[in-house]
């Protein structure tokens, strides 16, 4: 631990991942306090355990649409259930150090995957954007859209635009230091505070007044239950290793042990799904930042789990400042930037 370097890197980790985690929550269609129970248990739960001490866990973009597709299905009680059995299954496919496995995965099914899960994202989104609800497939909300342009909420689409031009030219701008600050904090903030000044007659961010945690409930249909454990521990332990490789591009410190990193994410998703969280995969953006920001431990990783928890406790009333809307242009921007032109011109 090298709490000089760790501490200043947990701070940019959190103000990245508590704007990510309620837009991820949102498109999920899960309560949204999820989203930060996630986050808390990806944080600390899966940072303490972790074989890639570098990488940040938590809600990620690329589950969104399954996990969305399940809460129709199944209901958000049972999708608990499943997310916390998918981690049993990842911790026993760790303990049988399978891990290295799962890297045989073409990459071309990985960031096509990614891709189509960007587009539904964006699809989704553009209309809580302009003010409506998403409709339950992309190919609905894609023949929905011109309707939705014509019966557009003003408020809401000024701050959709508003925090995706931000994000947009936040990148470009000629100033490290600026740049330093992470894009979707500025986002948000700005966002938010326009919301507040103009008084503007928008749907915000709703967290329970108590922090009760989700009751599970036991399925109904068991077979399409299996199914939704099988795919959330695939696909949750595809992304984190991908992630964990990518991240051992990112520093020289000491590699990653797949095997015992498998095994952290299904802990984490296993004390997630209990708590009433969102499943968690490894993240590139957070774990990129935190190398970027000096981290060197998975400490950091650790504290960005408390200090969302702290926010969760003692901050409520501000999360709750913050417009939907806001959040929806924020995951456009995300959606947008899982489809990977390069990616897509190499394959």
């Amino acid at each position: 631990m090298d709490l000089r370097r760790d501490l200043p890197a947990s701070l940019v980790v959190f103000l990245i991942a508590v704007p990510l985690s309620l837009g991820i929550a949102l498109a999920s269609g899960a309560p949204v306090i999820a989203g930060l129970i996630g986050a808390v248990a990806g944080g600390i739960v899966t940072g303490l355990l972790a074989g890639s001490p570098l990488q940040v866990s938590g809600p990620a973009a690329g589950l969104t649409v399954v996990v969305f597709g399940l809460v129709q299905q199944l209901g958000w009680e049972v999708v608990c259930l499943a997310t916390a059995c998918a981690g049993a299954v990842q911790l026993l496919l760790g303990f049988l150090k399978v891990a290295r496995g799962t890297l045989v995965i073409a990459p071309s099914v990985v960031h096509g995957m990614l891709a189509g899960i960007g587009i539904s994202i964006a699809l989704a989104q553009a209309h809580v954007l302009l003010g409506g609800s998403p409709a339950s497939s992309p190919l609905a909300n894609l023949i929905a859209l011109p309707a939705r342009l014509g019966a557009l909420n003003l408020d809401a689409t000024i701050l959709g635009v508003l925090t995706i031009a931000v994000l947009v030219v936040w990148k470009k701008l000629p100033w490290p230091a600026v740049r330093a600050i992470p894009g979707p904090l500025v986002a948000v903030v700005l966002g938010t505070a326009v919301s507040l000044v103009a008084k503007m007659d928008v749907k915000r961010v709703d967290l329970p007044e108590t922090l009760a945690f989700t009751q599970l409930k036991l399925p109904t249909e068991w077979g399409a239950f299996l199914v939704a454990v099988l795919t959330l521990a695939i696909i949750a332990s595809i992304e984190s290793l991908l992630c964990a490789v990518a991240t051992d591009k990112l520093h020289s410190g000491p590699r990653s042990n797949l095997d015992k990193e498998l095994s952290a994410q299904g802990a984490g998703n296993l004390v997630s799904g209990l708590l009433g969280g969102l499943p968690i995969t490894g993240v590139i953006v957070r774990s990129s930042a935190n190398i970027a920001a000096g981290g060197v431990s998975r400490w950091s990783a650790v504290f960005h789990g408390v200090w969302i928890l702290l926010c969760v406790l003692f901050l409520g009333a501000l999360i709750e400042s913050i417009p939907l809307a806001v959040l929806a242009g924020l995951l456009v921007h995300v959606g947008i930037n899982l489809v990977n032109l390069h990616h897509i011109r190499e394959l």
